[in-house]
């Protein structure tokens, strides 16, 4: 399974949100640490889901990190997280 479909995947799971986008962003940093052949290193995830009302910025990231800690520990290198709860704008 690509890397991208499993984080679609975790994320939804864990947060049934309104809207997911996880882009992979490897191509971009060829060249660059982190970057290894066959890419699926490098994420951005753009997330709205009410499971972020009243969280700070750090707080959602934490949870989107614990999802995802097999994911980080094994070949994620970098991931840009975009979390809002619905009605927050941003995404």
């Amino acid at each position: 399974m690509r890397t991208a479909d499993l984080i679609t995947q975790k994320l939804t799971a864990a947060f049934a949100p309104q809207s997911l986008n996880v882009e992979d962003e490897s191509h971009q940093h060829e060249g660059h640490a982190g970057h290894r052949e066959g890419g699926q290193t490098h994420f951005r995830v753009y997330i709205v889901s009410n499971a972020f009302k009243g969280k700070t910025r750090l707080e959602r990231h934490r949870m989107i990190n614990g999802i995802l800690v097999d994911e980080l520990a094994s070949g994620i290198h970098a991931l840009a997280i975009h979390a809002t709860a619905p009605g927050e704008g941003g995404v």
